[in-house]
């Protein structure tokens, strides 16, 4: 009995770890683009450059047959700096096109597709000033360059 259920556990186990296939969608595409035949399969790269320096700085360039483009720059001075933009056509046609820095600050993206933050109230501007002007004093990690940015961004939106 124990033989027969490990034997079958064997079995159920080794067809659950087996690959699975993808479902073919209805127009018989199996809902990839690239590993089934759309446009990025057959895409080229068309330019590609690249550098690297023995300091730590590079760069990098690529553009494919079916119009995607990419470019970086970088250091690495006291941690990654690197400044970018890649664009591509959405499958929608829209183009897509995204500018970026990451650095000590994070990935700041800029792009006319990202959403945009709404204005904040009034009353959270005011109340952000109130306690920059009276600073906690129970609280030792209070940083108010940071709160000072965060109020200046804030108006910022405000226009």
């Amino acid at each position: 009995m124990n033989k027969q259920f490990g034997l079958l556990l064997v079995v159920v186990s080794c067809a659950m770890a087996a690959p699975q296939r993808r479902p073919v969608a209805a127009n018989g595409s199996g809902g990839g683009g690239a590993s089934k035949g759309g446009p990025e399969s057959t895409a080229t790269i068309v330019r590609q450059e690249q550098q690297l320096n023995a300091d730590g700085s590079y760069n990098f360039l690529y553009e494919t047959s079916n119009g995607i483009r990419a470019a970086e720059s970088g250091s690495v001075p006291e941690g990654t700096l690197a400044n970018g933009e890649f664009s591509y056509t959405a499958p929608e046609g829209d183009k897509i096109a995204l500018a970026y820095v990451a650095d000590q600050g994070g990935f700041q993206p800029q792009g006319a597709h990202l959403p945009v933050e709404p204005p904040a109230p009034e009353h959270v501007i005011k109340s952000l000033e109130d306690i920059r002007a009276n600073p906690p004093k129970d609280f030792k990690d209070f940083n108010a360059a940071f709160l000072d940015a965060v109020i200046a961004r804030l108006k910022a939106l405000q226009g």
